[in-house]
């Protein structure tokens, strides 16, 4: 039996792209799954494809930046084993150019809800003695870049949180792991003629290090993993 069978794992985000492709992937180790995702279309889809292996995944609908969802969302799931903050969002724009909305939409889904998140369901796991705490961040988390500035300062302030929050529960035998993805083929890259997506981190990628975390023997925990493509995507 691995270290996942029997859990319950948060994932949000969960509706496309990576927070799919880790859903399904802790869905195949046994794992029942809570995904939730402002789309109820895309949640339905996610849920049928891990019941076709018998997997067990809830669906929750929730927006993460506006309180009163992220209040229910909670409440509905209950006490889980893992939360994985994969949800995020960006705009890109030069500083002076920049919406204050973006910023704030960004900041809010990025960072401030996976914080929320783990506030309120470590409780549990420390009366537990176990769990795992899980933030999909980016390699914008380790150099900004123009025109990412919000999206980058959200990313650096992932890293700095799960530094910090290793540091208060790792005596509770608690995981608490950033994962950097570079480009990653997912639907929030648009078609790009020089890019060739075959060569990018593929998502089910970024399931396998989250994996990786979750089966760390208990004397480790692999706090920071960079992930980059083998070869260039550009052509």
């Amino acid at each position: 039996m691995s270290a996942i069978d029997g859990k319950v794992a948060l994932v949000t985000g969960a509706g496309r792209g990576i927070g799919r492709a880790i859903a399904v992937a802790l869905a195949k180790q046994g794992c029942e799954v809570v995904i939730t995702a402002r789309s109820v279309d895309q949640l339905l889809a996610v849920q049928n494809e891990i019941h076709a292996f018998h997997g067990v995944a809830r669906p929750i609908q929730a927006d993460l930046t506006i309180d009163d969802e992220l209040q229910i969302l909670m409440e509905s799931c209950g006490p889980v084993d893992f939360l994985i903050n994969n949800a995020g969002w960006g705009r890109r724009a030069p500083v002076i150019r920049a919406k204050v909305e973006d910023w704030d939409q960004t900041l809010r889904l990025n960072l401030r809800a996976p914080m929320i998140l783990a506030q309120k369901l470590l409780p549990a796991m420390i009366e537990k003695g176990a769990g795992a705490v899980i933030n999909i961040g980016s390699v914008s988390g380790k150099s900004g870049e123009a025109n990412g500035a919000a999206y980058s300062a959200s990313k650096f302030g992932l890293i700095g949180f799960t530094q910090s929050l290793f540091e208060e529960v790792r005596e509770h035998n608690i995981k608490v792991a950033v994962i950097l993805p570079g480009f990653v083929d997912t639907p929030m890259i648009p078609p790009v003629k020089h890019l060739d997506r075959s060569k990018m981190i593929q998502a089910a990628d970024v399931a396998q290090a989250v994996l990786y975390v979750l089966n760390a023997p208990a004397t480790a925990c692999p706090v920071e993993i960079t992930i980059r493509s083998q070869r260039t995507p550009y052509r």
